[in-house]
């Protein structure tokens, strides 16, 4: 098993479903009250150029709950490739601490402070993947479908994405290809997701498409999940991705063509009233808060298999 978690991709399914598997266990045990240091003693450090209330909270409780320590580090701490080159902060963090999760603009900041460190690196966002997302998604949906975390059988659902082809598009492509999910990204021209990723796991067989047409994507779907139309680094571009992302708002007219009892999922933070309505986001199709909840729960199977 390879020591980072930098792409959903970069693992099997027999190790994502013991993710899932732990996830559960995990979950179980603090809901029972049940004491689960499996970490003790240990540190993460948790690197932030970006800011996140999930990320940052999820990673300490859970490093709290396994009996270990977390060190929050803001941009101005470090300075990332700035004070010190990237490569030096690794060396030196691998002395320090036993793991480290790295919220990053650049994608290639991760990857090379995986290529530098001993430690497990926990990829906790990236302008190109957010794979500690997508993982608490799946396994939300594996809660509420009734699946067995050990071994899920994704034969029949249907998952479509609609909105901005971003970091979680992507991630949830390479979760795709390798647990056999049926996949389907809606989104206006331009602004699919990664190309490179997307022919990658096509030409590997994944069931895996792009729908321009939001009301028909969705026919039929078990999940409808969207994301902002502007991510943080997008700010200038906001008010023109708002008139061009107006058609692929999720409201209870689009949500009437995905199956009855369809299951519609946001990562947060939400903007009420763009890329979904009140009405769905606070509705009983909704499962969002479902979704943060398992962030802890996930992330903490992440890091007791990583770190331990």
């Amino acid at each position: 098993m390879t020591k980072d978690l930098i792409s959903i991709g970069d693992f099997s399914r027999q190790v994502l479903c013991r993710f899932f598997e732990s996830a559960a266990d995990l979950k179980r045990k603090q809901k029972d009250g049940e004491k689960h240091h499996l970490l003790e003693g240990k540190v993460l450090a948790m690197i932030f150029e970006k800011p996140s209330l999930r990320t940052r909270v999820t990673f300490e409780a859970g490093m709290f709950h396994l009996g270990g320590a977390a060190i929050y580090l803001a941009p101005a701490d470090i300075g990332l490739g700035k004070r010190e080159s990237v490569a030096d902060t690794a060396r030196n963090l691998e002395r320090w601490v036993d793991g480290v999760m790295a919220r990053t603009f650049s994608h290639d900041t991760v990857v090379e402070l995986g290529a530098n460190c001993s430690i497990p690196i926990i990829n906790g966002l990236t302008g190109l993947l957010h794979p500690c997302q997508v993982l608490a998604d799946v396994f939300t949906v594996i809660e509420h479908c009734n699946l067995a975390p050990k071994d899920p059988d994704f034969s029949g659902l249907k998952i479509v994405f609609v909105g901005d082809g971003n970091n979680v598009a992507n991630s949830w492509l390479n979760a795709a290809a390798v647990l056999g999910i049926d996949f389907t990204v809606s989104c206006p021209e331009g602004y699919e997701p990664d190309r490179e990723i997307y022919e990658e796991v096509l030409k590997g067989g994944a069931r895996v498409s792009v729908v321009p047409d939001p009301s028909e994507a969705v026919r039929g779907a078990d999940v409808i999940y969207t994301d902002v139309w502007a991510s943080m680094g997008q700010e200038a571009e906001a008010d023109e991705r708002k008139k061009i992302f107006q058609p692929y708002r999720i409201d209870a007219e689009l949500v009437r063509n995905g199956k009855k009892g369809v299951k519609v999922m946001h990562c947060l933070p939400a903007h009420r009233e763009e890329e979904i309505t009140s009405e769905v986001l606070d509705g009983p199709h909704s499962i969002v808060l479902d979704q943060a909840e398992n962030r802890l729960h996930l992330q903490k199977a992440v890091m007791a298999l990583l770190m331990s």
